[in-house]
C-alpha cells in the first residue's frame, strides 16, 4: 500500500491554536500560493468590538494589537446582514479604504482578500480572513476549496472558546451550589477584565505579548477569586474590616483558587486548554507585591508573572472604584492617587503607567459597565 501523507495532521496534535492555524496556511499555499496570510478576529458580544487574535504571517501583521466596534467597519458589518461572505478582489479600489483597518492591510501589500464569518450555534463570534497579494485571484473554484479550510479553522477556534466557556460556566456553577456570595458585583469582573485587557495591549510590545496572549488574560481574569468561593460567608460577607485572623484565613483564597483550577480542569477533562498556566499564576499569584510583601509566595518584582501583575492593578483600581457593603465607592482622582503610591512597591509600575495613561478608555469602560452593588 502506498504512503500518504496527511496535509493536515497537526491539526490532530496536541500543539497551540496558533501552530494549527500556521499549519492550516501552509497546507492551502501549496495549492494556492498567492494566499499570504489567514487571520482571526473575535468579537466581544457586550461592547460589539472586533478584537485581533490570531494570524499566520509570523512578524508581518499590520493588525497587532488592535480593535474597531463593529459600526467602525460597515463592510464587515454587511457580512453579517447579508450573511454571505466577503470577497474583494482588489483592495485598492475598495471603498471602505480611508478606514484605519483597511488603510493598514493595504500598507501591507494585500491586494486582495476573502472574508467569512464564524458562527456558533448561530451565534456570531468573529471573522476569519483570507489575504493575498494578487488582485482577481478569489475565483469560484478557489473559493469553493479555501471554504472547507476556513469551516476547519472556524470549528478549531470553537473548540478552544468553548472549552474557556465552560470552564468559566463551571466555576460559577460551582459559586451557586455552595451557597456562597462574593459581594464583587458581575459588573465588577465585566470592567476589570477589559482593565486587564487594556493593560496588556498597552504593555504587549515590551513584553512582548501577542494578541491570543492579551485575549486569554481577558477571557481568564474574571476567574481571578475563584479561592473565595472556599471563603466561610462569615469573613467573605462581614460589612466591617477583617481582624488579622480573618485575613490570615482570607488569605488562603490564592492558594485555594490555584488547587481548584487544577480540580476543575481534571473534572472537566479541560487540561489541554491553551495558556492553562496564565489561569493558574492568575488565580494564585495576582495578590503577590513587588516588594515581595504579598502573598502567597512573597515572590519579588519580575519574578512575578506579568499576567498576575496585569490583573494585580486592574483588580486593585476597580475595588478602589467600586462601591461594597463596608465602603462608599471612591472617585478616580482619589484611586489614581493611591495607585500611584503603590506603583513601584506593591503594583507594576509599568501596569500601573499603562491604566493610568488612557483613563479616557478607563472611564468608557466604566460608563458601560456601571456599578450595581446589588448585582
Amino acid at each position: 500500500m502506498a504512503e500518504y501523507h496527511d496535509v493536515l495532521e497537526e491539526l490532530n496534535k496536541h500543539t497551540s491554536l496558533h501552530d494549527k492555524v500556521i499549519a492550516a496556511h501552509k497546507s492551502i499555499s501549496e495549492t494556492f500560493p498567492f494566499i499570504v496570510r489567514i487571520a482571526i478576529t473575535i468579537y466581544d458580544q457586550d461592547t460589539k468590538t472586533l478584537k485581533t487574535y490570531l494570524h499566520s504571517s509570523g512578524d508581518d501583521s499590520p493588525l497587532e494589537h488592535y480593535q474597531v466596534s463593529l459600526d467602525d467597519a460597515p463592510s464587515l458589518k454587511a457580512i453579517l446582514d447579508k450573511g454571505l461572505p466577503r470577497i474583494v478582489n482588489n483592495l485598492l479600489t475598495f471603498e471602505e479604504g480611508h478606514h484605519e483597518h483597511s488603510t493598514r492591510i493595504g500598507r501591507q501589500g494585500y491586494a486582495a482578500s476573502y472574508t467569512l464569518p464564524m458562527f456558533n450555534n448561530g451565534v456570531f463570534f468573529g471573522f476569519i480572513f483570507f489575504n493575498s497579494d494578487k488582485t482577481d485571484v478569489f475565483t469560484e473554484n478557489v473559493l469553493q476549496q479555501i471554504d472547507v479550510y476556513a469551516h476547519l479553522i472556524s470549528l478549531t477556534v470553537i473548540n478552544e472558546l468553548i472549552s474557556i466557556q465552560t470552564l468559566a460556566a463551571a466555576v460559577k456553577t460551582t459559586s451557586r451550589i455552595t451557597h456562597l456570595r462574593d459581594p464583587e458585583t458581575g459588573t465588577h469582573l465585566d470592567r476589570m477584565s477589559r482593565y486587564s485587557r487594556l493593560i496588556a495591549t498597552v504593555v504587549a510590545d515590551k513584553y512582548n505579548l501577542d494578541d491570543a496572549y492579551i485575549e486569554h488574560i481577558f477571557m481568564f481574569s474574571p476567574l481571578h477569586d475563584i479561592g473565595k468561593i472556599s471563603m466561610p460567608d462569615s469573613i467573605l460577607l462581614k460589612p466591617g474590616k477583617l481582624d488579622d485572623d480573618e485575613k490570615t484565613i482570607m488569605k488562603t483564597h490564592a492558594a485555594k483558587g490555584r488547587e481548584m483550577i487544577d480540580e476543575l480542569l481534571e473534572n472537566f477533562g479541560l487540561k489541554n486548554i491553551e495558556y492553562i498556566g496564565m489561569l493558574r499564576n492568575i488565580a494564585e499569584l495576582h495578590h503577590e507585591a513587588i516588594n515581595g510583601t504579598g502573598y502567597p509566595s512573597g515572590m519579588k518584582g519580575n519574578a512575578i508573572p506579568i499576567e498576575a501583575r496585569i490583573v494585580a492593578v486592574a483588580d486593585v483600581f476597580d475595588a478602589l472604584t467600586s462601591a461594597r457593603p463596608y465602603k462608599e465607592a471612591w472617585s478616580n482622582e482619589k484611586a489614581i492617587k493611591t495607585l500611584k503610591s503603590l506603583a513601584g512597591e506593591t503594583l507594576d509600575q509599568d501596569c500601573v503607567n499603562a491604566l493610568l495613561q488612557n483613563m479616557d478608555q478607563v472611564e468608557a469602560i466604566q460608563q458601560q459597565f456601571v456599578e450595581n452593588i446589588y448585582g
